[in-house]
């Protein structure tokens, strides 16, 4: 049996046992990777590693592979009825309720996010994705279609079969679900790969996969590193579709795999420098109040934050003070704590990178109005960070940070602000700030970007879709759309009186 990670915790966010099997979960059954080696997890809080888990290899791989397209073969897939298969993703749903605190805590010992976001946020609308996707597991049929009295034309939507998914270390748990939700309301069957710096939530679901009755081999996990594990699902030649949520680089990778192999089908959800625009007529407060959840939420490790802030210059001096004031007030320290609302930066390396971008900033000659530094003496802790005087061409106003640093560029013509909120390679996400319809529909309909948020910014919700432009992917996570990425089309002609 694989080790296992035992934790009690005695916070005043939570207090309770938590155990999570460490290995590699294949067919419904706990073994440890084929190497019998193992990656420490490290506490961004202090740097210090508090648990390891299995390293799974490319072995490991081939066996989820198979175990899964024995299930898909023989008790999912098309043997299991959409009905079914969403009494059994509801029955997840309720079972991920009962611990939903256990999990909320999972994601703060692994990503430094503050309990009460992994509670109301991360945990909350994983179990409600997974409720949406149950709804739809019934719901996603062909139609007939009409083409000659003598003919019976019509399509079905049937599972792709086995997919591969990797999933990022920002949201560990609310990927996990976008992932499994359309895949599972299908009938596809899994093999997962969850962050090497972030597994613990997904194991703990492995558990709950197999108290609920999903047969073995439809949902399987390996844990390991993006060089192993993650290349053996892009380039695995009985895998025939690959999700992934990451950078941008790492998804040019995952497609050249994906391409070179068995040209499996592949969806992308990939980087972002997404554009706040809060023109002159907007509600300061509820502006900055925004702002800062657009930049700050998560510690700013999220693809869609509002990284570059534009303010029409009528507003931006008073913008600017208050958006200051709103960043210096964020209180940093431990995540279980009840008043924290920013804990560390999920990895030393994460932290460093961070760091390497404010300093080029400086160096570029763009001045920090607030932050740059680090928060205290150990741990992944950044002041959250404002910068402004910068130019188009400067590194922190076009490559994605992923940090608590944003950028507030003032402008006066709203077309030349356009143009510079179109001129990246990313096209994720983006927002708008204004009371006039008008102008808040035309600035949302000229941007380059899969979301558009009007008086809002980062509010996702499981029943709309969400997906990039550009160089951010390709596909649509959530929603109906979704539903595309795991199903394949077939189309039936059947002759009822058509002579040859």
């Amino acid at each position: 049996m694989p080790s296992q990670f035992v934790k009690e915790f005695d916070t005043p966010a939570y207090k309770g046992k938590v155990t999570v099997n460490t290995g590699v979960f294949i067919n419904n059954e706990w073994r440890d990777g084929s190497d019998n080696t193992t990656i420490d997890l490290i506490n961004p809080t202090n740097g210090q590693a508090y648990a390891k888990i299995s390293e799974g290899t490319a072995k490991d791989v081939d066996l989820a592979v198979e175990a899964a397209q024995k299930a898909f073969d023989t008790t999912w897939g098309l043997k299991t009825p959409g009905l079914a298969r969403g009494e059994l993703m509801w029955k997840l749903a309720f079972a991920m309720e009962e611990i939903q605190d256990e999990l909320a805590a999972l994601e703060v010992l692994d990503n430094g996010k503050t309990f009460k976001d992994a509670k109301s946020i991360d945990v909350a609308a994983a179990i409600g994705c997974i409720k949406y996707y149950a709804g739809w597991a019934d719901k996603n049929m062909g139609q007939q279609i009409e083409t000659h009295e003598g003919k019976f034309a019509y399509t079905r939507h049937e599972p792709i079969g086995v997919v591969g998914q990797i999933i990022p270390w920002n949201f560990p748990l609310l990927m996990w679900s976008w992932k499994i939700g359309p895949a599972l309301a299908t009938g596809n069957v899994i093999v997962m790969k969850p962050s090497e710096l972030t597994p613990l939530s997904a194991l703990r679901c492995c558990d709950l996969i197999k108290k609920v009755g999903f047969p073995p081999g439809v949902i399987n996990v390996v844990t390991g590193y993006g060089q192993t594990v993650g290349n053996a699902i892009s380039t695995h030649m009985k895998i025939d579709k690959v999700a992934f949520t990451g950078s941008t680089l790492v998804g040019r990778k995952i497609m050249e795999g994906a391409a070179k192999s068995n040209l499996k089908k592949v969806t992308l959800e990939l980087g972002g420098k997404s554009p706040n625009i809060i023109f002159d007529d907007a509600d300061i407060d509820t502006a900055v109040g925004w702002a800062s959840h657009g930049i700050y939420w998560n510690h700013g490790q999220a693809c869609c934050a509002g990284s570059r802030i534009f303010v029409q210059e009528g507003i931006y001096d008073k913008f600017l003070t208050a958006f200051a004031k709103k960043a210096q007030s964020i209180q940093i320290g431990d995540p279980f704590g009840p008043e924290t609302e920013q804990g560390p930066q999920v990895s030393e390396m994460q932290y460093d990178r961070i760091m390497d971008y404010i300093s080029s900033g400086k160096e570029e000659g763009a001045t920090v109005h607030t932050g740059g530094e680090r928060h205290g003496s150990e741990g992944y802790f950044i002041k959250p960070t404002i910068f402004t005087d910068t130019h188009p061409d400067m590194r922190i106003v076009k490559e994605e940070i992923f940090g608590p640093v944003g950028v507030v560029i003032k402008f006066k013509d709203v077309a030349d602000m356009v143009r510079q909120a179109n001129d990246t390679v990313y096209g994720l996400a983006a927002a708008i700030f204004t009371k006039d319809l008008n102008t808040a529909i035309e600035t949302g309909h000229a941007l380059k970007a899969g979301t558009v948020w009007i008086n809002c910014i980062n509010n996702l919700d499981p029943s709309v879709p969400f997906g990039g432009f550009k160089q951010s992917g390709i596909g649509r996570e959530l929603g109906q759309y979704a539903l595309a990425n795991y199903t394949n089309v077939k189309a039936v002609h059947v002759n009822l009186s058509m002579p040859i």
